[in-house]
């Protein structure tokens, strides 16, 4: 299997490098092979990968990249259609929208990716958040961000979280979903706590790929007992 890692130094606050660790240890633990391509400013996208995946950063992070991911928009949007999976956090996840408006009112132009808007404003979300999905039971992370981020009809939620938290602090919502495209604002990294959330993206893309669903069982232990601790400490 292959993994994308989009802006591997800039993308990379609060450990989102950890998601492609935890991908491929769990691929290797179970005998499979997996490759990963690192894909910084200027690189080109590898179109035979299987999952995408891109972190968070700082302003000054995202506005390093803000061109080159823009330029990216017609690629991200063929592969999105072409049922890649892609798992983005915050900052990845607010540019695979319509449009980031920044406190000030400045608006800076998304890919199109996902159906969402996100708002600037001074206050921030901040702290431990746990978040209960339909598909891969309660995820485990850390959030920090001051966009806020309304959905579209495009999407639905990734899950239900806690008033004060997820998207806007608003609908209680925590995310957004649009086919195997997948954006959270859960860092942490969300998917060293949240197990079964990886292993559903790797069945998205091996089903993607006409392959065998079945995952060989790990033991787990260590990591739910990890997300219990963390969904019980206090913002």
């Amino acid at each position: 299997m292959k993994l994308i890692h989009l802006y591997p130094r800039e993308m990379n606050i609060y450990g989102d490098t950890g998601n492609v660790v935890v991908l491929a240890r769990r691929l290797k633990w179970r005998g499979l092979p997996v490759e990963i391509a690192a894909v910084s400013v200027g690189d080109p996208l590898p179109h035979d990968a299987d999952i995408l995946l891109g972190g968070g950063g700082q302003d000054a992070a995202q506005g390093e990249i803000g061109a080159d991911f823009a330029g990216r928009g017609a690629e991200l949007r063929a592969m999105a259609d072409d049922g890649l999976v892609m798992l983005t956090i915050c900052g990845t996840y607010q540019m695979l929208g319509h449009e980031f408006i920044t406190h000030e009112g400045r608006r800076i132009p998304g890919v199109g990716v996902l159906d969402i808007v996100t708002t600037g404003q001074a206050e921030r979300l901040i702290g431990n958040n746990y978040v209960d999905t339909d598909d891969a039971g309660r995820l485990v992370g850390y959030e920090n961000h001051s966009g806020l981020t309304d959905l579209g009809p495009g999407v639905r939620p990734l899950g239900s979280t806690q008033l004060g938290r997820g998207n806007n602090g608003r609908d209680q919502t925590e995310g957004a979903v649009r086919d195997n495209v997948i954006g959270t604002y859960l860092h942490g990294p969300v998917l060293a706590k949240s197990p079964q959330f990886a292993d559903d993206l790797l069945r998205r893309a091996l089903s993607r790929r006409g392959r065998d669903t079945d995952l060989e069982p790990l033991d787990d232990s260590l990591a739910e007992q990890a997300a219990r601790v963390a969904a019980g400490r206090p913002r």
